[in-house]
């Protein structure tokens, strides 16, 4: 009910001093606080966020390089992250980036620990068969047993001749021997041409006449056909035949070298032959 239209306030004859409100009041001070409600419900998990470096990913600090925020570098043996994306300066000196770890020198090698216990044999299958091993060296031979005495028996075929073997190479040229007195011309046979025929006698000459005027120069008369070839004289004797020139000679065979030591050998034997034929002084 409002307070305007209280009659036992008012008495319906307006409003009496203690019943009107008056002016409003100053705020009055903060009551204390109430207590906490309850926790409430604890809201969805939140998306995976993007995995960081890790040391992996740690490069030396290069001056310049564009390196994102939490990136790991390593600089004058300390690991530093970067704390700000494209961070200025070097570590160390630059606020831009936190110093992670220092790099101490590489401890010394540890003792090596006692040897484990032996574990228990087990017993797996067959393995494969293994290659055959290679053929093992001949065995000396044996003593000759005693020879026996059976029927001959007949004699083979002749085998194919053996290719020829390589020419040995040539030897150094011997000195040259002198030169042998030139041997006496033989005599100049006759002359194997047939006698010419006799020739006719010739007439007597006249009395010159004496030297008429000299006259005009004739025209040339044409040249006379040409006289038929005469018979050919007969064949003459044949002389006496020459004395006979010298008899080649031959010098006896030697062998093929059959090796480089045997060439000088060979070659001495091929020289004895040659000055035994009296081809070589």
């Amino acid at each position: 009910m409002s307070i305007f239209n209280n009659k036992f306030c008012c008495g319906g004859n307006g409003c009496a001093t203690p019943c009107c409100p008056g002016p409003t009041g100053a705020t009055g001070p903060r009551g204390p606080m109430g207590p906490s409600g309850p926790t409430g419900p604890t809201g969805p998990t939140g998306a995976t966020g993007p995995t960081g470096a890790g040391l992996e990913s740690v490069e030396e600090f290069s001056l310049g390089t564009l390196y994102p925020r939490g990136a790991l570098v390593y600089y004058n043996g300390a690991l530093f992250q970067a704390n700000v994306d494209d961070p200025t300066g070097t570590p160390g000196t630059s606020p831009d980036f936190n110093l992670v770890t220092v790099t101490g020198p590489t401890g010394a090698t540890g003792a090596t620990g006692p040897t484990g216990a032996t574990g228990p044999e087990g017993t797996g299958a067959t393995g494969p068969t293994g290659e055959t091993g290679a053929t093992g060296p001949t065995g000396p031979t044996g003593p000759t047993g005693p020879e026996g005495t059976g029927a001959t028996g007949p004699t083979g075929e002749t085998g194919a001749t053996g290719p020829t073997g390589p020419t040995g190479p040539t030897g150094d040229t011997g000195t040259q021997g002198a030169e042998g007195p030139t041997g006496p011309t033989g005599p100049t046979g006759p002359e194997g041409t047939g006698a010419t025929g006799p020739t006719g006698p010739t007439g007597p000459t006249g009395e010159e006449g004496p030297t008429g005027p000299t006259g005009d120069t004739g025209a040339e008369g044409a040249t006379g056909p040409t006289g038929e070839t005469g018979p050919t004289g007969p064949t003459g004797p044949t002389g006496p035949t020459g004395p006979a020139g010298s008899t080649l000679r031959t010098a006896a065979a030697v062998s093929d070298a059959t090796s480089t030591t045997d060439i000088v050998t060979q070659f001495n034997a091929l020289l004895t032959s040659l000055r035994d034929a009296g081809i070589l002084q």
